[in-house]
């Protein structure tokens, strides 16, 4: 897509600037008895938005517009805020309703056990109820109706965050194909892991993996990140948080791209793998024919099956270490790293272990 293209993409909102909109229609009807079809709330920045905003039953709400951004899992979403004046000294509290998770580990930026609404939206939360209600004290309940299931498909569970979505924004906008969010949670995860007192950390690609690594490495314990397309960002993450060992495991579909280099896992950055198995297997000294067969794979799994026919298992520790010296140069070795391929049952190819 071109830049033109990209910039034509209409952008949204984050559930933030929902709660935000729907905090200051609370404000206003405690105040003022009514409300309008829409308020203006903003950012620590000073960007204003337009919000069109209803009443249910004790609560005001928005529907949550994210634009042209189609990965958006909370595009569509019912955020409602429910405003209470309470006893104290100008505070403002907040309170996880329906569908918003809580804080259960530390290392994120929200405090233990308390609702997981980050601080920007807390931030223009405050910032549009004194809009309306310069002091006074309030409890603030933030709640999203189907929240809790949709937080299954989020890196919500691996966060710690038990019960419902996280309440998100640092811009207030949501800005389509943009991966900031990802990489955000990603670092958030690491950070949680390392707060937990881990310096070794597991890296693999998904779900899958993570399940074939703790079976083969008998792992019960929560140091194993998922990096999905961004293992170059894990493991600069990994280094920025003092971690001191990893092991990365995986399936050569991926772990092949990273043996050529790449850190960008993803079908429309990098690829890569064919050549990187066929130079290590001319190396071995395979035929021509060999190589050309493996080189004209449809898929890496039937790579693998025209390695193991021929004999050439021992590629897949030569890639291992590759893809170890690979990775321990991207940290600047600062990371000791050991690596390990596996097939589509999870069954070690082969690997290298940095002693």
């Amino acid at each position: 897509m071109c830049n033109s293209e990209r910039h034509s993409l209409r952008t949204g909102i984050t559930t933030g600037t929902c709660a935000a909109a729907a905090a200051k229609a609370c404000a206003l009807y405690l105040r003022y008895a009514s409300c309008p079809d829409y308020v203006s709330v903003r950012n620590p920045e000073g960007h204003v938005f337009n919000v069109n905003v209803f009443r249910e039953g004790d609560s005001f709400g928005v529907i949550k517009d994210s634009g042209d951004d189609t990965c958006d899992i909370t595009n569509g979403v019912k955020v409602l805020v429910n405003l209470e004046i309470i006893h104290g000294h100008n505070e403002i509290i907040f309170e996880a309703g329906k569908g918003v998770g809580t804080v259960t580990l530390p290392g994120l930026k929200v405090p233990l056990n308390e609702p997981a609404i980050n601080p920007v939206p807390r931030k223009m939360i405050e910032l549009a109820i004194r809009d309306v209600i310069p002091t006074g004290a309030f409890k603030v309940t933030v709640s999203v109706p189907n929240g809790e299931e949709l937080a299954k498909k989020t890196f919500n569970p691996r966060l710690g965050i038990t019960g419902g979505l996280s309440i998100l924004g640092t811009t207030g906008i949501v800005k389509p194909m943009n991966e900031a969010a990802l990489l955000e949670s990603l670092s958030l995860e690491l950070n949680i892991i390392r707060s937990l007192g881990f310096t070794e950390i597991y890296i693999t690609f998904a779900g899958t993996g993570e399940k074939f690594l703790r079976q083969r490495f008998n792992i019960t314990s929560r140091n194993i990140i998922q990096s999905g397309n961004y293992i170059g960002h894990v493991l600069d993450e990994a280094v920025r948080l003092n971690f001191t060992h990893a092991v990365i495991f995986g399936h050569p579909g991926k772990l092949l791209k990273v043996a050529a280099g790449n850190f960008n896992t993803h079908n429309r950055v990098a690829d890569g793998r064919l050549e990187a198995l066929c130079t290590q297997l001319a190396l071995l000294g395979a035929s021509r024919s060999i190589i050309g067969r493996v080189y004209h794979s449809n898929t890496t799994s039937e790579a693998i099956s025209i390695v193991d026919s021929e004999g050439y298992n021992d590629v897949w520790n030569i890639l291992a270490k590759i893809v170890s010296r690979k990775c321990t140069e991207r940290t600047c070795n600062a990371l000791r790293i050991d690596s390990y391929f596996c097939d589509n049952d999870g069954n070690i190819l082969g690997g290298y272990a940095d002693e």
